[in-house]
């Protein structure tokens, strides 16, 4: 299965919040710059990621901000909260690196944190980190995921060349979440709005009942774990595509935070290569 390697650096940065921007009623666009950018890039990948890190209720950290020193000197309960974000888009030039936070409401860190922040707001993270990129000798690509998956489906779009040829499938709350997504590609893309269904319902109703193009596919599936596994399932024993045509990973899971699901996310794994390989056994 392929997964969001673990690359990132333990170096912290300090961000200053430049620009904020609602895009929908549940997606909030925070552009990040300051000199602790200065030295920041990306390499090819479409999926970078960088670990936010969020105070601690309580939590006092002494200037210059190390990591390690926090973790060496302070209780594991003061330690900063840390969240995965994609990196929606990187402008060395402007030296300005872009995110969008899901947001509802109250619930979670980084969500209501977007909301409330203001140009000159500071924020600290680590990273990046990537796995994923088109590749551009496929014959065509399957992009499908929810909210949390989104950034990386749309920054994937942009970077599809002209003729490449993609179906995509987003899921989100209603029509009033969707987007603009831009690409040269040739791409069919397909909102799904879940209403009152459980999250990655119609998501998996629509990839598993689509008529696959002939071809080599490469696909980039991720959002919620319970549909990802469903979908898993369907790409790999139903469709036979091999892994090595996958990315496909659960960013989260309904009723854990990043906390809990990452801890619960190795065994999850396993459960899940091992009902595959049984299944194709």
């Amino acid at each position: 299965m392929a997964q969001r390697p673990e690359r990132t650096s333990p170096r912290a940065r300090r961000a200053r919040v430049q620009r904020v921007e609602p895009l929908t009623p549940h997606m909030i666009r925070v552009v990040l710059g300051g000199p602790g950018l200065d030295d920041f890039a990306l390499g090819d990948c479409t999926d970078h990621y960088i670990k936010l890190l969020f105070p601690a209720d309580g939590g006092a950290y002494p200037e210059p901000f190390d990591l390690q020193r926090i973790r060496e000197e302070q209780p594991r309960d003061q330690w900063p909260v840390m969240r995965t974000y994609t990196v929606r888009h990187w402008d060395a030039d402007a030296g300005e690196l872009t995110v969008d936070f899901v947001h509802h409401g109250d619930k979670g860190i980084a969500g209501p944190w977007a909301a409330a922040a203001r140009p000159g707001d500071d924020l600290y993270f680590s990273g990046p980190g990537g796995g994923y990129a088109p590749d551009p000798a496929a014959d065509w690509h399957l992009l499908a995921g929810d909210e949390s998956a989104l950034p990386a489906i749309a920054t994937a779009l942009e970077n599809l060349p002209r003729g490449a040829r993609a179906r995509v499938f987003v899921e989100v709350a209603g029509p009033q979440e969707e987007q603009k997504l831009e690409t040269a590609a040739d791409a069919s893309i397909t909102w799904l709005h879940r209403g009152s269904e459980g999250v990655g319902a119609p998501l998996v109703r629509a990839v598993a009942g689509m008529e696959f193009p002939p071809g080599d596919v490469q696909v980039f599936v991720h959002g919620e774990a319970g549909f990802v596994k469903e979908l898993r399932r369907v790409l790999r024993t139903e469709r036979g595509i091999d892994r090595e045509r996958l990315s496909i990973s659960g960013y989260w899971r309904l009723g854990l935070n990043e906390d809990g699901w990452q801890s619960a996310k190795r065994e999850w794994n396993r459960e899940v290569e091992a009902e595959q390989e049984g299944a194709e056994s």
